[in-house]
């Protein structure tokens, strides 16, 4: 069910993410920009104090307007709409602290429930890091998992946007040693399905999916490794029998060639520096993260906290409006 107002727009949920990180400066340059206004009404759920510095820091003439529920918010450029989740105390910048830990928890589950609530029609999350939720005491390695859990899903998966890639991941927060023992014939297929699925999301009628291979040149007829034997051609051969369109396993150095040239809608990766390194290469400022699976719609900027910038001024925010664009075009 769609949270649009009388002209259509989206509202969508922006979690203000780490205090001590980019998030705050991120979030106020992008809605300083009048294209979001364009395609949603967007409402910051974080701490007034902290956006107020954002807002000082970056010389915006945007102006808080505290609401109590996504109801209240309209859409004005003028206007910065936000759930205020202070308490009193303030956060060191630049570094991981639990007590940034714990306020990032905070605001996506706010996010969260206003989204299963149906009160906005999507999340995004701005930047978090794992080493703030480890202090603060989380078992959660990001966001992906932790909304994975606060939703219930079991099943889902990263998909990465920039540019003309689109990639899915089998495998995400793991370390390459555990990778080989992570692919099965059963992990691979559930990714092709969540592969299917963001392109129902985005649209894609008729999708185009291809399956990198784990070892070089797909293992050569397992040469290299047998896991594209064992696992990954098994579970292609599964989806198709079930009427998915998807093909490989390719070799991932040519694969990602045909890909930015645009013959392929999604790839389906491997392992997390696979999908990420090309990617990243093309749309270092502008790739977007959305998780594929929950029941609610939930994309971010594909960076981190940046600690090291933060509260510089000079922050870019153009990885978040494409953020916030591309979670108004998904639908689920």
């Amino acid at each position: 069910m769609s949270r649009e107002d009388h002209r259509g727009m989206k509202k969508i949920a922006i979690t203000m993410g780490d205090p001590a990180g980019v998030g705050p400066e991120i979030i106020v340059r992008a809605l300083a920009h009048p294209g979001v206004h364009e395609v949603c009404i967007p409402v910051v759920i974080g701490d007034r104090r902290v956006l107020q510095d954002a807002l000082d820091l970056s010389g915006s003439r945007l102006r808080l307007y505290p609401v109590q529920a996504p109801r209240e918010a309209a859409g004005d450029t003028g206007r910065l709409n936000m759930i205020d989740l202070s308490e009193d105390r303030s956060f060191e910048k630049n570094r991981a602290t639990a007590e940034g830990g714990r306020a990032c928890v905070k605001y996506i589950r706010k996010a969260v429930d206003l989204a299963l609530a149906h009160e906005v029609d999507a999340v995004v999350t701005a930047p978090i890091t794992k080493e703030a939720l480890k202090m603060a005491g989380m078992h959660w390695p990001g966001h992906t998992e932790m909304i994975a859990e606060l939703t219930s899903t079991q099943d889902y998966a990263m998909m990465l946007s920039g540019g003309p890639l689109r990639v899915v991941l089998t495998t995400i927060h793991t370390s390459i040693r555990s990778v080989p023992g992570l692919i099965s014939r059963e992990s691979v297929l559930r990714t092709i399905l969540l592969a299917k699925r963001a392109c129902d999301m985005m649209g894609i009628r008729e999708p185009k999916i291809a399956v990198a291979g784990l070892n070089p040149h797909a293992g050569e007829a397992g040469m290299f490794g047998d896991e594209e034997q064992t696992a990954i051609i098994p579970a292609i051969e599964a989806a198709q029998g079930e009427g998915i369109p998807c093909t490989g396993p390719y070799p991932p150095d040519t694969l990602f060639h045909k890909a930015y040239h645009g013959g392929i809608d999604i790839v389906v990766c491997m392992y997390h520096d696979q999908g990420l390194i090309p990617l990243k290469m093309i749309a270092f400022d502008t790739g977007v993260n959305t998780t594929i699976g929950l029941p609610v719609i939930r994309t971010s900027p594909d960076h981190g906290t940046a600690y090291d910038i933060a509260w510089k001024g000079t922050a870019n925010p153009s990885s978040l409006i494409e953020a916030i664009a591309f979670a108004t075009r998904l639908r689920i």
